[in-house]
């Protein structure tokens, strides 16, 4: 099978978003606000019209295709950012403690007392860029940037890893129940009302 010389990808610009290519740092400003990545460990060439992006390689291989892929699914995620925004939801389990979970804005850490009935409380990172609200047992992470958003729930879901016990028995802990864009689930509960 003949290698093709340049292989691209192509992604559509909503209207309400601007995107700027500056060598290989893409800067994606839409109505929730603003995003930039820097590209430039992939081996790819981006250019901009006024209704879409292209990216591309040339003489690809197995890892080029691969990492055009890459970095037009980061391209997408940012422009799906700042036009819906990401919202991911957690639920806090217990069975006999009754766990209290409290967001230091101050600190950016999310404080988790009696998990388990432990004295010291457990502390889980809030990244930049993520908005973390406490509702009841329900706790919602929200924000632009996909990486800040996924990485502060997978840090609140490891913070109340057991570890040493049998993990069929101690169910506790906090998991990630749902995820998807932050629009659409605030304008479904905008309607339910």
């Amino acid at each position: 099978m003949a290698r093709v010389e340049t292989l691209q990808r192509t992604l559509p610009i909503p209207d309400e978003v601007t995107v700027q290519v500056e060598g290989r740092t893409v800067r994606v400003k839409g109505p929730l606000g603003s995003l930039v990545e820097d590209l430039s460990h992939l081996p790819v060439t981006l250019r901009t019209d006024q209704k879409q992006i292209q990216i591309e390689t040339k003489w690809p291989r197995k890892r080029e295709i691969g990492m055009l892929g890459t970095a037009a699914a980061h391209v997408r995620n940012m422009i799906r950012g700042v036009t819906q925004g990401y919202r991911y939801e957690l639920r806090t389990v217990y069975a006999h403690f009754p766990v209290t979970v409290k967001v230091d804005e101050k600190a950016k850490v999310l404080k988790i007392e009696n998990f388990t009935g432990e004295k010291t409380p457990r502390y889980a990172r809030i990244l930049e860029g993520a908005k973390v609200s406490v509702k009841g047992e329900d706790i919602s992470v929200e924000g632009v940037d996909l990486k800040s958003v996924s990485q502060t729930a997978a840090n609140i879901q490891d913070s109340t890893r057991i570890k040493e016990k049998d993990l069929r028995v101690f169910l506790d802990g906090i998991y990630i129940s749902s995820k998807g864009p932050a629009q659409s689930a605030a304008a479904g509960k905008s309607d339910k009302k």
